[in-house]
């Protein structure tokens, strides 16, 4: 399956690069969520916040999701490590799935390597997302 282009917002960029920079410091660099996501943040297409369009997985963005394998349907709010509960449906960005959905849109399907073996994932449809809804800071 091609790889299409991710949309990232030039905010949500800064702090991921900003999270990337302390890995850094605490000598993480050979940590494989790390690379990956600084991968993503390299090919992604960068668009300031009240440009992206409002149908972009963007980071603290609620949608749900389908694993095309077993038909799951799961819902989550995509957050950075610190606030990461995934009983309570906050999935961390560095979270193989987390990284995999960040910058995709509603109805983009994506496959991914995850621990477990390669995952077929669609994004079924955006619930919330802070830039569409007017909240650019979060």
């Amino acid at each position: 399956m091609k790889k299409r282009k991710i949309y990232i917002t030039a905010f949500d960029k800064k702090r991921l690069t900003e999270l990337m920079d302390v890995a850094q410091e605490f000598d993480f660099k050979d940590r494989q969520d790390l690379k990956t996501i600084q991968q993503e943040l390299e090919r992604a297409k960068i668009i300031e916040s009240e440009k992206i369009p409002e149908n972009v997985v963007t980071m603290n963005s609620r949608f749900r999701f389908v694993d095309l394998e077993d038909r799951e349907i799961t819902e989550v709010t995509l957050v950075f490590p610190g606030n990461a509960d995934i009983k309570n449906g906050k999935l961390s960005i560095l979270s193989p799935i987390g990284t995999a959905l960040l910058g995709y849109a509603e109805g983009d399907e994506i496959e991914w390597e995850v621990p477990g073996g390669k995952r077929r994932l669609l994004i079924e449809k955006i619930l919330y997302q802070p830039e569409a809804a007017g909240d650019l800071h979060l």
